[in-house]
């Protein structure tokens, strides 16, 4: 399977919407930590969304793009809302559009995991924990929510983005809606399943109903959060088959969660795909597409998920930070597998400093960091987020 001509990963495929990706590798989202502090796109960004657009791949989706300024994961997200600058983000989407590629925005919304620097985090419910306070969401700023993120999927129609992604898993506010260890609520968006999924599904409804038909709008669900007494595969089972009965036209399955101490599945042990065999039972539940993300490495591995019929579009993040071009060549069969580095007791935080360093690296055109680099990346990963919180705070507070 090695020739683009037979080569799973070159079929196109066409979403409900009736959008059409012209292959099946994507680019999952990511914090890529590239906003200019004050909420806008830099030219470092809009030059590695076109270098990926011109690796080959058919769909990019870019990190936590906020309504607001007040629950950001980072100091480096974006914000689209009425306020913003729009030439910024019209060059952006123009940039990671080219050669046929599609570029969406992921919705977000940081809740209990918003950064306390720059903002006062609130959840679905009050924790006092080691490493994670936030106070709980009023109703009436519950009720908001579906109508914000409605805005930010209209607005980046508006300015040229080829589709939205609602942001659901790694612990943002809507997985933490989902999650009975988040979600302590005692009213309709609490307590049963049905409830704790109440939000997700208001916030699909509205997004569908200010896009269109026609526009592409996607879900990023975890498979699980990865801690006990969480959100677990049998209730994303649950999610995925009320997801089904919504105008989703892609699930993108992932896993994990940013809570403080908790293991990331990026950072986890293991040779293959992670989420692979949830989204097997998944396909039981749903006709909706479904991208899988985390843990691809190889081309065969990307190829037999396709073949399986578990996948039907590949979500990579790290590997298409270390070798950008890699879709040209699983397209062509000129490459097996990308060179990830590996690292010695890494403290935590580390790998994922050194991975959005290395993305900076590949926007600007400059030579590849070394996992000697690690300390570098963390100082300067830690000092960029400190500068950009400054001007957060100056210009967005």
């Amino acid at each position: 399977m090695s020739q683009t001509q037979t080569s799973p990963l070159a079929q196109p495929l066409t979403l409900p919407c009736g959008a059409t990706l012209k292959n099946r590798i994507a680019k999952s989202a990511m914090s890529d930590s590239l906003g200019d502090g004050a909420g806008n796109p830099t030219d470092d960004q809009i030059r590695i969304y076109e270098r990926w657009a011109k690796g080959g791949l058919a769909l990019s989706i870019i990190g936590e793009v906020q309504a607001t300024p007040h629950f950001a994961e980072k100091p480096g997200n974006l914000i689209l809302n009425d306020h913003s600058d729009q030439d910024l983000p019209k060059r952006l989407a123009k940039a990671g559009a080219i050669d046929g590629a599609q570029l969406w925005l992921q919705l977000g919304h940081a809740g209990a995991m918003a950064d306390a620097g720059i903002s006062t985090p609130k959840g679905p419910s009050a924790l006092d924990l080691p490493g994670l306070t936030c106070g709980a969401l009023t109703l009436d700023e519950v009720h908001a929510l579906p109508a914000e993120f409605a805005r930010t999927a209209s607005l980046a129609k508006e300015l040229g983005f080829g589709g939205v992604q609602v942001h659901a898993a790694h612990g943002f506010l809507l997985s933490q809606f989902l999650s009975p260890l988040f979600n302590k609520r005692e009213d309709a968006y609490g307590g049963s399943l049905q409830n704790r999924m109440r939000l997700l599904l208001e916030v699909i409804e509205a997004v569908r109903m200010a896009v269109g038909p026609k526009y592409p709008v996607g879900i990023k669900l975890n498979a699980t959060d990865q801690l006990e007494g969480g959100f677990a595969e049998d209730q994303s089972l649950e999610v995925i088959a009320a997801v089904d009965r919504t105008a989703i036209d892609l699930i993108d399955i992932s896993g994990g969660t940013y809570f403080p101490g908790a293991a990331s599945s990026s950072d986890r042990a293991g040779s293959g795909p992670y989420f692979l065999e949830f989204a097997g039972r998944a396909r039981q539940k749903t006709k909706i597409p479904l991208m899988v993300t985390g843990g691809f490495k190889t081309l065969a591995q990307a190829e037999s998920a396709i073949i399986d019929g578990k996948a039907d579009l590949i979500g990579l993040a790290r590997a298409l930070v270390v070798d950008p071009e890699l879709p040209s060549f699983w397209l062509t069969g000129q490459r097996s597998e990308p060179k990830f580095p590996r690292f010695k007791n890494p403290p935590d935080g580390g790998v994922t400093a050194w991975y959005t360093m290395q993305i900076t690296q590949n926007a600007k055109g400059d030579s590849a960091l070394s996992s000697d680099d690690l300390e570098g990346a963390i100082e300067a990963y830690k000092d960029r987020d400190d500068a950009r919180r400054r001007i957060w705070k100056s210009r967005l507070s």
